[in-house]
């Protein structure tokens, strides 16, 4: 199975729109958000034709946001959580969080197989113990060029995706 790791949108919809729109022709149907999102609304219109599933945390920038989790996880096939998320994908035990620091101590744990995370805008990879470590980079184009990542559980093969070069 292949998923998309994005992170740091920061409500830029055509950026995170043709994203989704080379997702979707690579029958990508799940996206995992390492935080700060932008706001409910970017979010829905980003998401308005994508039929897969989403996954997300919060990010500082979505501080004032926190009160609105409930109105995240209306707009449909979005469950997004505050600080951590742990789930399984096929058979990967992942964690998603925003601040490097918080998921270095997720890797640091040896809990998971894969920890995603945000905040710095720079793509990256690294491994602590047996866990991945990734940061998939910033979608918004705010201060680097904008990416996100392709994993695919079975050949456990991650691709960084430059979305001027999609």
């Amino acid at each position: 199975m292949k998923f998309a790791i994005v992170s740091d949108t920061h409500g830029n919809v055509a950026n995170f729109k043709k994203a989704i729109k080379w997702m979707q022709k690579q029958n990508i149907q799940l996206i995992l958000h390492c935080g700060d999102i932008g706001n409910p609304e970017s979010l829905k219109e980003s998401l308005e034709n994508f039929k897969g599933e989403f996954f997300g945390v919060f990010g500082n920038m979505d501080a004032d946001y926190k009160i609105l989790v409930e109105e995240y996880n209306k707009i449909q096939n979005v469950k997004i959580v505050e600080k951590v998320l742990e789930t399984k994908i096929e058979n990967k035990n992942i964690a998603i969080t925003h601040k490097p620091d918080d998921a270095k101590k997720l890797a640091e744990s040896q809990k998971f197989d894969l920890v995603f995370y945000g905040h710095t805008h720079k793509p990256w990879e690294e491994k602590v113990g047996n866990c991945r470590f990734i940061n998939p980079g910033e979608l918004a184009g705010q201060i680097f060029k904008p990416t996100f990542a392709i994993y695919d559980t079975e050949t456990d093969l991650l691709e960084l995706k430059i979305l001027e070069n999609l």
